[in-house]
């Protein structure tokens, strides 16, 4: 059980560190706008699946993923340097399509809202 309560705890400050990278020192335009909403590290340490979410399109997500994913060398390097890790885990990049379902669900609130007789109407 100790091993997956470090897993959370190393997990949590690697996805702090990955974010740190995405906002200051990643540079492709690609994963601009993409957010990081979360990771699993593997009780092992040995992989981690990170999520992350994207506002727009369908093509916007596929470019952030592949603007993820070629930055991954540059990711695993920095955070080797970052962090006192004797194995860097494999990444892999995951989307996450939680704030989109909650965008569209705020938009169809609004629209019922908008639709909704109120009592002056009655």
């Amino acid at each position: 059980m100790l091993a997956g309560k470090r897993s959370v705890r190393v997990g949590d400050q690697i996805l702090k560190e990955m974010a740190d990278l995405l906002t200051k020192k990643l540079r492709d335009p690609r994963v601009k706008g993409a957010t990081l909403t979360g990771i699993h590290l593997s009780n092992d340490l040995r992989h981690a699946r990170v999520y992350y979410s994207v506002i727009g399109d369908e093509g916007d997500i596929v470019r952030a993923k592949a603007g993820l994913d070629s930055a991954k060398g540059f990711i695993k390097r920095e955070i080797g340097h970052r962090m006192d890790l004797k194995y860097m885990p494999d990444i892999e990049f995951k989307h996450d399509p939680t704030m989109e379902t909650g965008t569209s669900l705020d938009k169809l609130f609004d629209k019922l809202k908008l639709d909704e007789p109120t009592d002056s109407q009655e």
